[in-house]
């Protein structure tokens, strides 16, 4: 009785369904636990910890102080420390304790982060007044605030130096603002308008037309932009005093002072001496900042601001372009192609292309569209840059084509496959009525099929977004803060080069000089890849939910 009840559990296919859904289980929590893990290990990097000031004391070697976070504990074996040259004792416990701390201040020590034995560290205390600078070179520094000067003169010093220190950062920061402004916009505009006087006046040279009036109207152009860029220099020299004013004097650990400009300081906290909701504050901030701002530091401090840009735009105009030619390519081969061994063969070629490395597509953009088409519309419409390149080179453009080239089969068959759901009657139906082909296809078959598209064009976004290699050659670089969006005509430059959050990623994990500051941000970088990618696909799913709803009737 028993087999025979096991047997038709087993015909009843209760089996498949229970290991299905426990593979879909599986799946979606090792999804969620490698989210959590990498939203830990990187929104973490922005909590402004504790400081600690410890007594290290290396048997057999002078003791010293030792200020900074510890970011890593571990348990080690006493015999790994001792092949690692330490002079362990041979008497002990057989594990160890082995902390990363990080103690900055690299213009002094030579190195922001070291391995410490933890049994070595004693005396720990976290002084209140202990104070954290981030800087925009050099790292952080961790010490103790001394004073505060004015054009080489004492301002402040003791405790009332801290609140003197905070005013005037808000003031240099400011600064810092108006210079950026002044530097990235004013005088970006003025560069951009004499180049393309440079350019027109070599077009005109090139075709003969470069006569006395031209000149003339055109060194008028010039004189007057070179007349604004004195007035900004002024401006700027003005600035830079203004900016190099104040500094700051800071003691570390072991007694060694040190002047810092504030013009080089981007925060300062003493995060020993705050409160949660203050630490909250700063940790929202540098939040923030890491969204907003610019990469500094071969792109392990400061912001991502313009690899999420470029990431976005690019995937963006891949939909644009790859959307119209996939459902084309679709529409041609379901509705109008003669199904026989071509169209089977051009299918199969299809299939194949959604298979092909992405690397080879980077190669293919490279020498097409870069080197053959780019530069031969240089030649055509650009002849006055040359030799310079302006589309013969890699840039936003080619890097979106590159992309919608390797997304265009995902569109195809996946149109193709809302094409074939499409009843024969409702085309039936709408030609009987007196519609023509065109306009069956045009106002029926097109926004019945259109939730497929769209399907399409998600799987191509979630591809598209990720990839790495084939940007690497048509396009995207290590460092472009420039973006591709300016208010210089004609606006988007298509044929500049930019940052991607996956290049950005792979850049800061592997060619980082600094491992241990880069740590934390390709985690916080790809938990913020994940999320770009994952709002586009949102945004598609919630269009294709919605045309799925408003053509429902039809497909009924």
């Amino acid at each position: 009785m028993k087999k025979d009840s096991l047997n038709s559990w087993f015909k009843s296919g209760a089996p498949g369904v229970w290991i299905s859904g426990g593979s879909v289980a599986i799946a979606v929590i090792m999804t969620i636990g490698l989210l959590a893990v990498i939203a830990v290990r990187g929104l973490g990097h922005f909590w402004p910890a504790d400081l600690i000031q410890a007594n290290y004391t290396v048997p057999g070697q002078p003791a010293h102080i030792v200020v900074g976070e510890v970011v890593q504990k571990e348990e080690v074996p006493r015999a790994r420390l001792k092949g690692a040259g330490l002079p362990v004792p041979d008497d002990g416990p057989e594990f160890m304790t082995r902390e990363l701390i990080k103690v900055g201040n690299r213009d002094l020590n030579g190195s922001d982060f070291t391995w410490v034995v933890g049994e070595w560290l004693t005396d720990q205390q976290r002084p209140a007044d202990l104070i954290a600078l981030e800087r925009r070179e050099w790292g952080n520094f961790y010490g103790y605030l001394v004073s505060v000067k004015e054009n080489g003169k004492v301002v402040a010093e003791g405790p009332a130096a801290w609140n003197e220190l905070q005013t005037r950062l808000a003031r240099a920061d400011k600064l810092a603002r108006e210079l950026q402004t002044l530097e990235k916009t004013d005088i970006g505009a003025i560069n951009h308008g004499l180049e393309r006087l440079r350019l027109h006046s070599r077009k005109l040279e090139l075709e003969g037309k470069l006569d006395a009036a031209a000149q003339a109207d055109m060194d008028a152009e010039r004189a007057e932009l070179n007349s604004r860029y004195k007035a900004i220099e002024e401006r700027l020299s003005t600035l830079h005093q203004d900016f190099a004013r104040d500094a700051l004097v800071a003691r570390d650990g072991n007694g060694r002072e040190v002047e810092i400009n504030l013009s080089k300081v981007v925060h300062a906290y003493q995060p020993n001496g705050m409160g949660l909701f203050t630490k909250l504050g700063v940790y929202f901030s540098k939040v923030w900042e890491f969204l907003s701002d610019d990469p500094r530091e071969a792109n392990t401090e400061g912001g991502i601001f313009p690899a999420i840009f470029g990431t976005v735009m690019m995937t963006l105009i891949m939909a644009v372009i790859v959307t119209p030619f996939g459902v084309l390519a679709a529409v041609y081969l379901r509705e109008y192609a003669r199904q026989g061994p071509v169209t089977r063969l051009i299918r199969i070629a299809v299939n194949n292309l959604a298979g092909v490395p992405a690397i080879v597509y980077g190669v293919f953009g490279l020498g097409f569209f870069v080197y053959v088409l780019g530069g031969s519309l240089d030649r055509l419409f650009f002849p006055e840059a040359l030799p310079a390149p302006t589309l013969g080179t890699p840039g936003l453009l080619w890097a979106s084509l590159t992309l919608a080239l390797l997304a265009v089969p995902v569109v195809i068959v996946a149109t193709e496959e809302g094409l074939a759901r499409i009843p024969r009657t409702v085309r039936e139906g709408s030609l009987a009525l007196g519609a023509t082909k065109a306009e069956t296809l045009w106002k029926i078959v097109l926004p019945m099929a259109s939730p497929a598209m769209m399907t399409g064009m998600i799987l191509a976004v979630a591809r598209a977004a990720g990839e790495v290699a084939p940007l690497m050659l048509v396009g995207v670089v290590k460092l472009a803060p420039s973006l591709p969006v300016d208010g210089n005509y004609p606006y988007l430059h298509l044929d500049q080069k930019i940052m991607h959050l996956g290049f950005h990623i792979y850049d800061v994990g592997f060619q980082s000089p600094n491992v241990e500051a880069a740590r934390p941000l390709v985690y916080a970088t790809a938990l913020l890849l994940v999320l770009v990618i994952a709002t586009l696909n949102l945004s598609a799913v919630w269009i294709r939910n919605h045309l799925r709803e408003k053509y429902k009737a039809l497909d009924s």
